[in-house]
């Protein structure tokens, strides 16, 4: 049997350890917060450009900022995967990884990984990535221009990505990034038919000229839906890491009060061990005082 100093180190670890994870677990919830916070602001940032963009664009395509460009647009999908940065965040980096590595052509695609623990995860099956990106470790004014430049230079982009559903349900999922922005332009569209300005070009004037304008704005909403794709993913992080910590928390108070039983039990049996030979002795000596 162990003795009860030693269980009693056990217990104190094991409080030690509900202490970190319900420490874990409450930033994790204030994460959450914070990031749904940010995308609302992101999203109203968004409106006040499709309304501009609509107005000026020539025609009713999304370029994705390439319209002037003069490079050669790479045939190949671009797959762009977001994971964390580290390790802890539970598993849904392992789902997205093994999913998106189901829909991966190596003939067809090159991927662009965001957050280390994608790229080890990648690098251990075997699979290379064109570039790595470290996931944003703030939430506001995220910058993901470079991102945005290697998108521009494919003739599509799908951004494989974690999705918040609850705080105990995390989703993997994929979209178009240029279809993204266009379904949100047309949300748009759709809820507020009445534009506060009438932007024409003869009411403004565009420098150096309306492509170009375009193509900013283009850019600026590319890098706009982006961003908040990464947040998404941060937040399914979070709620991830928040499950974890929970279960984890869960676990170290049963095995806390498990090992409390056991100090307990273990002293009650030293104290009736001492006791008995106390009687034992009692009674050895009433004997001898008899004889």
């Amino acid at each position: 049997m162990r003795r009860a100093s030693e269980i009693g180190v056990d217990v104190q670890a094991m409080s030690t350890l509900m202490q970190l994870t319900g420490v874990f677990e409450g930033l994790a919830s204030m994460k959450i917060a914070k990031v749904k916070s940010q995308v609302l602001q992101s999203q109203e940032f968004f409106e006040r450009l499709w309304g501009m963009y609509s107005q000026i664009r020539v025609d009713g395509i999304f370029h994705v900022g390439r319209r002037v460009m003069q490079e050669d647009v790479n045939p190949k999908e671009l797959m762009v995967i977001i994971t964390a940065e580290g390790g802890f965040s539970g598993d849904i980096d392992q789902k997205l990884i093994d999913w998106t590595l189901t829909k991966y052509d190596p003939d067809k695609n090159d991927i662009i990984v965001i957050g280390h623990h994608g790229a080890v995860q990648l690098a251990q099956k075997g699979v290379s990535y064109k570039r790595y990106f470290k996931l944003p470790t703030k939430d506001r004014n995220i910058n993901v221009s470079p991102i945005i430049k290697e998108v521009q230079s494919y003739e599509q982009t799908k951004v494989f990505y974690q999705t918040y559903v609850s705080l105990t349900i995390q989703d993997v999922k994929s979209i178009s990034l240029s279809a993204m922005v266009e379904e949100q332009g047309r949300k748009i569209e759709k809820n507020d038919k009445e534009l506060q300005d009438i932007i024409t070009e003869e009411t403004h004037i565009f420098e150096p000229s309306t492509l170009a304008v375009v193509d900013h704005l283009e850019r600026s909403m590319l890098q706009i839906s982006l961003s908040q794709v990464i947040l998404e993913s941060k937040l399914a992080q979070y709620a991830s890491r928040f499950r974890a910590m929970s279960a984890a928390n869960m676990r170290a108070e049963e095995a806390h009060d498990d090992l409390r039983m056991q100090y307990n039990r273990v002293r009650r049996h030293v104290k009736d061990e001492r006791l008995r030979e106390i009687v034992n002795g009692l009674s050895a000596s009433r004997r001898e005082a008899v004889k």
